[in-house]
């Protein structure tokens, strides 16, 4: 079942923070059937001693999400408003401290083509807005989008951003935060297996290489947490936005109840599904529309029973994904 609300401007909250009330309740019985147990009995006892007697499940954690900033100094085409996303990005990240989010993630396309289109503007542009999501005071991670090798290399994009406590060089990682097992993908590869680099790529070209499939079923296979994916590119269907292989990553999260739902940017109008137990967010892009109301950013809570509840902020869309 789902609802929705659009706020007017005469609704928008004080501070110019305007969450979006559309809402989905969604069940994932599955995933209870098959752990045998709650979330809160995967995720420990400390968390346990954080649920509310008689009262809604605690919230355990809360990640901040952005996407699609395209960040560039070249002029707006379309509804795209590349140069106007280091002010956006200063909202938001304004917005993550004052909720106090445990840490963020940027689900790429960071950055666009520069003007001129060298690899020396283009990394300029890549500094002046990192430096901007650096003002956000915790973790912060990154996902690697196509846009953001449109003119550099895979080592010169993640050598120039933060990405908090993950060493090397490989867009794929995983790490865990508060009893939850967090895995960020990268599809930035050709269907040969060749890692984009500086435009040698079509963008509707993106896979998930066999040993990067291997990696992922491994490190699911290895934790006990409940798990929650980050990726740029969609897997929740087929076409130009999705990933060509997104089936056989599909199955290997299915395999796993514990993964609880995944996140992503690249199509810019955002959507939601839930396929084989799983929710799928796609968050809307930054860079569409000029000004900071038509910006786009959202948090997640994560609660301690496996509830999900996404507030969205701007032209973000809000979803409550539950598991029962």
């Amino acid at each position: 079942m789902a609802t929705e609300k659009n706020h007017s401007n005469s609704d928008k909250p004080q501070h110019g923070y305007d969450p979006v009330a559309s809402q989905w309740k969604i069940t994932r019985r599955e995933w209870l059937r098959v752990s045998g147990f709650g979330m809160a009995g995967l995720i420990g006892k400390a968390a346990i001693g954080t649920a509310n007697a008689g009262g809604p499940p605690a919230v355990i954690l809360r990640f901040g999400l952005v996407t699609d900033s395209h960040y560039s100094d070249r002029a707006s085409k379309g509804s795209r408003h590349y140069n106007e996303s280091i002010q956006k990005m200063t909202e938001c990240v304004e917005l993550m401290n004052a909720q106090n989010v445990d840490f963020t993630v940027f689900c790429g396309d960071m950055i666009d083509k520069g003007a001129p289109d060298t690899a020396e503007n283009v990394l300029a542009n890549l500094q002046a807005i990192e430096a901007t999501y650096a003002g956000f005071r915790g973790p912060r991670y990154h996902v690697l989008g196509n846009h953001d090798m449109d003119s550099l290399s895979k080592a010169q994009f993640l050598g120039s951003v933060e990405r908090s406590g993950i060493e090397g060089d490989s867009g794929h990682h995983s790490f865990d935060s508060k009893g939850v097992h967090f895995v960020v993908l990268d599809a930035c590869f050709t269907s040969d297996g060749t890692a984009y680099d500086s435009s040698n790529f079509h963008w509707t070209d993106a896979n998930i290489p066999q040993q990067q499939l291997d990696w992922l079923e491994a490190d699911l296979a290895a934790t006990s947490k409940p798990v929650i994916v980050f990726i740029h590119q969609l897997l929740d269907g087929n076409g130009h936005h999705y990933v060509n292989n997104a089936p056989a990553v599909r199955k290997i999260l299915e395999d796993n109840p514990r993964v609880l739902g995944v996140f992503q940017g690249h199509q810019h109008a955002g959507q939601y599904n839930h396929l084989g137990g799983i929710h799928y967010y796609t968050l809307r892009g930054m860079v569409e529309g000029s000004g900071e109301a038509n910006s786009a950013y959202a948090i997640a809570d994560v609660h301690e029973n496996g509830d999900i509840a996404v507030t969205g902020y701007r032209r973000a869309i809000s979803r409550e994904m539950s598991l029962s």
